[in-house]
């Protein structure tokens, strides 16, 4: 029983964070303006940066302190995620990671999307966003 909740204590395996069906089919409901991202970018640096870190590498000074730390946005795991997914864990939260359904509007948690989709791109996609695009 000690080993067990020591071991339960001090993990540091991210287990799968699996969501409902129906948040796979939660669309954006708000348009692209050319502020999106900024706005993203400065919600998150106030309530995701301490974790997740600036760029979404999981190195936030927070990070430290949490038994299982946050996945870097660039893994495949965040990127094989839907939009609506991934909205619908901002809004609800799990673990050591709060809920924001509150604190954030629902335009907010959708700019976070928007700018964790962004932070998440390879550094050159970043740089040269239209790249291999026709």
């Amino acid at each position: 029983l000690i080993a067990l909740s020591f071991k339960a204590k001090y993990t540091t395996v991210q287990e799968p964070w699996l969501v409902p069906a129906s948040a796979d089919s939660l669309v954006n409901p708000y348009s692209i303006e050319p502020l999106t991202l900024p706005q993203g970018q400065e919600v998150y640096t106030i309530y995701c940066a301490p974790c997740h870190g600036q760029h979404g590498k999981a190195d936030g000074l927070a990070a430290r302190n949490l038994r299982i730390k946050p996945l870097k946005f660039q893994d495949r795991t965040v990127g094989s995620q839907t939009n609506g997914a991934l909205f619908w864990k901002i809004r609800e939260g799990r673990g050591e990671m709060p809920s924001f359904r509150v604190l954030l509007s629902e335009e907010q948690k959708w700019q976070l999307v928007e700018y964790i989709r962004d932070i998440s791109k390879p550094f050159e996609e970043q740089m040269n966003p239209f790249k291999g695009r026709q």
